[in-house]
């Protein structure tokens, strides 16, 4: 057992560290193991030494993120955490970036993670962007925001965000009213997140004035967008002659961004995704960017991290299963 101290600078960082009853030193130290106690101006740490090494790395991390003005949670936690176990603690910095948008509501919008924060940047570097991750790694969403910001910022005319709308054969033919309103239901995650980071009624005053745009997939046949920011989601939902009419859309002064997760295919199994075929087709390619977000990208619940985490090793288990049983086979 040993004991180190951690300097506490300014106690209104202090106050932010501890959280309310101090349920931010209560989590680090059950996650840890080790005992977290304040006296004066100093933490001290006591436990095993490699825990309180890694606690010591993980609260000056989170000093990080609150001298940047970032306000601490139990997801931003679990993260530095997470990342100071993988000897990656001096990433933390890169989570703290400048504000992308700032919502009808005043609200701040910041990349949350490191793999964020790079994603961010690769949009706002390149013409063609693909995001590529799980649910909850804010793809859609900071997608949204970097497109409003270019908007606001007059680097782009008009912002266009299209899906493909899967069941858009007999069945689509089901639903009552026009065809807006028959694929409205697959575009509402788009109408979401401009109404938070707009507010309803400027979206409709930009709507209104063809300065937004939110469409099905099939709409953009035969144009060419210029001075246009273009998003394309749930694309792991695009054919291969979809996606390539997609990409060459782009007309002068725009910029591109694609999302979508390739581990929910709704395609028939015969068909080749059309994300899937543009990330192999396109590595490498100047000028675009293929960034890939993990489970320890979710921003949503902590739960929901831990189900695409047992996901995604249930499918790894099978997936070596399936290749014994080949091998087998094969012998």
């Amino acid at each position: 057992m040993i004991e180190q101290s951690v300097s506490l600078e300014r106690m209104e960082e202090a106050a932010s560290l501890f959280g309310s009853f101090d349920e931010n030193l209560r989590l680090i130290e059950r996650e840890l193991g080790v005992q977290v106690v304040v006296r004066g101006e100093e933490l001290k740490l006591t436990g095993e030494p490699e825990d309180v090494v890694l606690g010591t790395k993980v609260i000056q991390g989170l000093m990080t993120l609150i001298a940047r003005g970032e306000q601490l949670n139990e997801q931003s936690i679990r993260y530095v955490i997470a990342l100071s176990r993988s000897g990656r603690e001096d990433q933390v910095g890169e989570m703290a970036r400048d504000v992308v948008c700032v919502t009808a509501a005043g609200k701040p919008i910041k990349p949350k993670t490191v793999g964020q924060a790079r994603y961010v940047k690769d949009i706002q570097t390149h013409t063609i962007t693909l995001g590529v991750g799980p649910a909850g790694t804010g793809k859609t969403y900071l997608a949204v925001a970097a497109a409003v910001a270019a908007f606001k910022a007059r680097e782009v005319n008009r912002i266009i965000l299209t899906r493909p709308a899967v069941e858009a054969g007999e069945r689509l033919g089901f639903l009552p009213g026009d065809l807006q309103s028959k694929v409205d239901p697959y575009l509402r995650p788009l109408y979401d997140a401009l109404f938070e980071l707009l507010g309803s009624e400027t979206y409709e005053k930009y709507v209104e004035r063809g300065s937004i745009e939110v469409a099905p997939l099939a709409y953009m046949r035969g144009r060419t967008l210029d001075d246009s920011f273009i998003i394309l989601d749930e694309a792991q939902n695009t054919s291969r002659e979809q996606m390539k009419m997609f990409l060459t859309r782009l007309g002068f002064g725009s910029k591109i961004v694609i999302t979508g997760d390739i581990t929910q295919i709704d395609l028939p199994r015969d068909q080749v995704s059309g994300l899937k075929e543009a990330m192999r087709v396109l590595k490498g390619v100047e000028d675009i960017s293929i960034r890939r977000l993990t489970g320890a990208d979710v921003v949503r619940h902590a739960l929901v991290q831990r189900i695409i985490e047992a996901y995604e090793q249930d499918q790894s288990r099978h997936g070596a299963g399936k290749a014994s049983d080949k091998s087998k086979k094969h012998a």
